[in-house]
């Protein structure tokens, strides 16, 4: 898939799981969108190689315990930061963490789909392994995702409201 189908797929995953455990939603998407693009810049720089004339992925990256690993070390220094320069609850950096770990699968989960798919390792051995075969840049399948992420992320808008509004409604009805 394409570099921006992976940013918006990841920030919707993210901004959606996210949203069950943060109240502030712009904290939310800040944190998430920051994570979706600083990892898959990582998974996607690192994990491409030139072989002649073609670009070709590496189980360098590509492999989903690798993803998870990689996830992690880019949720590290945003960790750092939001602990010792912002004074970040312990909630929040775990919420990071947590985020650390989820980039790097849904990062697999759009590559699974492409013509190359992505590594698992038999008998000692790197095999691809695709659930299809579609082209990395065809429009229709990255424009699907992007779709499924932008419903994530609206969905993650929406119960985020109806928890705000079904919380100060009841506040305020019980004390009438």
């Amino acid at each position: 898939m394409k570099l921006r189908t992976h940013y918006v797929f990841s920030l919707g995953l993210l901004s959606l799981l996210d949203s069950l455990l943060l109240s502030d939603v712009l904290e939310v998407i800040i944190i998430s969108g920051i994570i979706s693009v600083t990892a898959n810049n990582v998974i996607d720089y690192l994990g491409h190689e030139i072989r002649g004339k073609y670009i070709s992925r590496t189980p360098r990256t590509h492999t989903l315990p690798r993803s998870i690993g990689w996830g992690l070390l880019t949720s590290l220094p945003i960790v750092l930061a939001s602990y010792f320069l912002f004074y970040s609850p312990t909630e929040l950096i775990l919420i990071i963490i947590l985020d650390g770990v989820m980039v790097g699968p849904s990062h697999m989960l759009l590559d699974v789909f492409t013509e190359r798919g992505i590594y698992h390792k038999v008998n000692g051995r790197w095999r691809r392994i695709a659930l299809a075969h579609f082209s990395y840049d065809n429009p229709i399948v990255n424009g699907l995702a992007i779709l499924l992420g932008v419903i994530m992320l609206f969905a993650a808008i929406q119960l985020h409201s109806y928890h705000y509004y079904y919380h100060y409604y009841h506040y305020y009805n019980s004390y009438s």
